[in-house]
């Protein structure tokens, strides 16, 4: 079963790539309250559709590079000031 996340796009530099931040609520392991801890997932986006900012869902695949497990499957909401 491959695994699928939802996050804010933090860079579209690269060609075909977004750089996408992953929130994830845990609890602290001595005090028990809530944290949220973030990762910076690298995601193929063949057609470059995603801007900093946009909200999207991205699967895990094959590996497509050294960086790069994940790709993209649909922005969910675009950023504001979108035209």
């Amino acid at each position: 079963m491959a695994r699928s996340f939802t996050g804010h796009v933090v860079s579209d530099k690269g060609n075909k790539t977004i750089v996408v931040r992953v929130d994830r609520r845990v609890p602290h392991p001595i005090y028990r309250k809530s944290r949220i801890v973030s990762s910076k997932l690298h995601a193929h986006d063949e057609n470059n559709e995603a801007n900093i900012g946009d909200l999207v869902r991205i699967k895990e695949v094959r590996p497509i590079s050294k960086q790069k497990s994940f790709t993209l499957t649909k922005v969910v909401t675009k950023a504001q000031g979108e035209v």
